[in-house]
């Protein structure tokens, strides 16, 4: 806990950037003690920034490169065992700044009740982002990949049947987030029932089968030479990534935050807007490497969306069960998390922004007018979240209506096309297959 402290106390919650600069540069005492004179805010800003700028030229590439350790061992993992379960494991390894971030936040509100706002801001934020931006973004990398390569638009994004697993994972966690909106507070006792749902989740992941071997030949260059070696090797080699890329990770995001934090505070970003969007992007940066890199080969377009979704089940369950655990622990005593009116608009935002993105997926296609609307709807909060609370949470709450009107035509469409409703309608033949064949004995 303590490694992160300095970036609650000095960036997330106060966000002035003098803070951001050590003390000789920031304080110059003059002949009279206890008088400290401070340089004007502007050239205290573009130190701040100069100092971020280079800090950013090794911490991004290093970030990068061990994005692309933990994909590369996730890509070859898919043929040892399920996608869904080597995506798991990497979303783990990629959201750990996100649970460092929120761990701090969580700790220094279960002192100071007053940053509750700012715990429930990172973590509504952190999902929003994933749905609407890096969902569309993926369509958006394939789709473009795919005209360079002159086979023309692509209109879709198919998924494989196995993903069904992840559409129902994703959808179960939502739906008890409905109860913890309705009740209007997040206790222990929620934080063991959304492990619970993540744990039953990797269980039906863990029966899924392994990619078929002649998917190899779609892969790119240095996963595909790992499963051409013996299997212990293979073995080795996926563990050495994934162990690699997640300790470079490990030592690399704090410094990486560090500097993008003081060059947000250098520029002015207000506390708020800072901690619901652009810690939350920071910290989810890894995740979008890798789901980049996949969707650049529009092969590899619906495990780059599995990625996205992999993350929003962990961060649904995980991060949000992690939250009243820490607040308690700071605070003494694991009392409920209670929710204001505020906060529970921006959960409720959240819910109906997944709820839709659940509906849409539903039907195991990602296509380009959904992808559009949902970047469109989260583009629209975002450039009004800085505006003054009374017209945000306008903004917020008509775009709450639409999530939700837009829902509810989905569901209407799938009382008339049953393929509407594929991914849930092949959730429970694929546990009778995959359950019925791992108790089979040999």
């Amino acid at each position: 806990m303590n490694r992160f402290a300095t970036a609650s106390e000095g960036s997330i919650c106060k966000a002035d950037p003098v803070e951001a600069l050590p003390k000789s540069t920031r304080e110059s005492r003059s002949r009279n003690p206890g008088v400290v004179h401070r340089p004007p805010r502007f050239l205290l800003q573009a130190q701040v920034i100069n100092g971020a700028a280079s800090s950013a030229t090794w911490t991004f590439p290093t970030i990068i490169f061990s994005a692309m350790l933990i994909a590369w061992g996730a890509e070859a993992a898919q043929f040892l065992m399920a996608q869904g379960l080597a995506l798991a494991i990497l979303a783990w390894l990629q959201t750990m700044p996100e649970f460092a971030v929120e761990a701090v936040i969580a700790w220094e509100a279960g002192r100071d009740p007053n940053l509750t706002h700012l715990m429930i801001a990172n973590l509504t934020g952190s999902l929003r982002l994933l749905v609407g931006l890096g969902w569309p973004m993926i369509y958006c990398t394939a789709a473009i990949m795919s005209r360079r390569r002159g086979q023309g638009p692509l209109k879709e994004i198919e998924l494989e049947k196995e993903h069904a697993v992840e559409v129902v994972g994703l959808a179960t966690s939502i739906a008890y987030f409905f109860i913890v909106y309705l009740k209007q507070t997040l206790a222990w006792y929620d934080a063991i029932i959304l492990i619970g749902i993540y744990g039953a989740y990797l269980v039906v992941l863990r029966r899924i089968p392994p990619q078929d071997e002649e998917k190899m030949e779609d892969m790119e260059f240095i996963p595909r030479l790992i499963l051409r070696q013996r299997r212990s090797v293979t073995v080795t080699l996926i563990t050495v990534l994934f162990l690699g890329g997640g300790v470079l990770l490990y030592f690399t995001a704090h410094p990486f935050l560090q500097s993008m934090l003081a060059l947000a505070t250098g520029l002015g970003i207000s506390t708020f807007v800072f901690v619901q969007w652009v810690a939350p992007f920071l910290s989810e940066f890894p995740e979008k490497v890798s789901a980049f890199y996949w969707a650049r080969k529009i092969s590899g377009a619906p495990m780059a969306l599995m990625n996205m979704v992999s993350s929003n089940i962990n961060q649904w369950t995980m991060l949000a069960a992690m939250l009243p655990l820490v607040f308690g622990w700071s605070h003494g005593a694991f009392v409920p998390i209670h929710l204001d009116a505020h906060q529970r608009l921006e959960l409720l935002l959240t819910i109906s922004q997944s709820l839709l993105g659940v509906l849409l997926l539903a039907n195991m296609r990602f296509s380009w007018y959904e992808a559009a609307g949902i970047f469109t709807l989260w583009l629209i909060q975002f450039v009004f979240s800085g505006y003054p609370e009374s017209i945000a949470n306008a903004i917020k709450t008509v775009i709450t209506v639409v999530y939700f009107a837009w829902s509810a035509g989905r569901v209407l469409i799938c009382f008339f096309r049953a393929e509407g409703i594929i991914g849930f309608s092949t959730f429970p033949v694929l546990v009778r297959q995959y359950w019925s064949r791992s108790r089979t004995p040999p």
